[in-house]
């Protein structure tokens, strides 16, 4: 039977190489698939991966039916076994629909990979759609870690290493900063931890931040007094007369 699998993580944590090494396996044993991306960092009509492996895909935008392409490769009689979806938290809602109609009416398996919220911690449509229609959700192994070493769990925006949590859903990154130099912001993304993102508190500005008013201040233990140093101990006052002895229970 075919299968609809949404692959799910945040960024960082090996989705497209994950993508790019199931195409791999597959074409190995003679099945040829399609690869759909939108918003690559190596540009249009291309599937990369940060360890540097790229791959040709087809580019897709909001308007794009991928029923439709599909049936219409098939009756050009080109062979398809399976699909693979790259950045399928951009999909609407409607498209993730139609990848369901693939597996179903056609056949064909679908493996969808995406980051599940955006920067507001909120789901992306594509990405609820298909949580809700997926045959399997299957977070990915690779952990994703905080600047801190924590286990990163959320996507954070920043602009000029400032986090934000206003702003478009969808904006693609600077990946070469501000190169014309004319001081435009450079927006950037980085993954946090649940404390950290709350706190918006990104690898820069925990570089340059003083100590937080959340933290409770520790005194710096006192260092042993030396032979030399020591201070002799206080002779006990002598008991005043009639006095009683300590009372031991029992």
């Amino acid at each position: 039977m075919a299968e609809l699998a949404f692959y799910a993580g945040t960024m960082n944590c090996g989705k497209s190489t994950l993508a790019l090494q199931i195409q791999h396996n597959r074409s190995a044993r003679g099945l040829r698939g399609l690869i759909f991306t939108r918003d690559d960092r190596a540009g249009e009509g291309r599937l990369s991966s940060r360890l540097g492996l790229v791959t040709e895909a087809i580019e897709t935008d909001e308007t794009f039916d991928f029923h439709r392409h599909l049936v219409r490769r098939l009756t050009a009689g080109d062979r398809v076994d399976h699909l693979i979806v790259d950045e399928a938290q951009f999909l609407s809602a409607e498209q993730v629909d139609q990848l369901a109609r693939i597996v179903d009416d056609l056949g064909i398996d679908v493996f969808a990979f995406g980051i599940t919220t955006d920067f507001r911690t909120r789901l992306f449509p594509g990405s609820r759609r298909l949580i809700e229609l997926a045959d399997s959700v299957r977070t990915l192994q690779v952990e994703s870690l905080c600047w801190c070493g924590e286990r990163a769990t959320h996507n954070a925006r920043t602009v000029d290493g400032r986090m934000v949590v206003e702003g478009e859903r969808v904006v693609v990154g600077d990946v070469a900063g501000d190169p014309d130099g004319r001081g435009r912001e450079t927006v950037g993304y980085e993954v946090l931890c649940r404390r950290h993102h709350r706190r918006r508190l990104t690898a820069a500005a925990a570089g340059a931040a003083h100590l937080s008013p959340d933290v409770l201040p520790v005194d710096p233990p006192e260092e042993p007094a030396g032979p030399a140093e020591r201070v002799p101990a206080r002779p006990r006052p002598p008991a005043p007369k009639g006095a009683r002895g300590p009372i031991h229970a029992g």
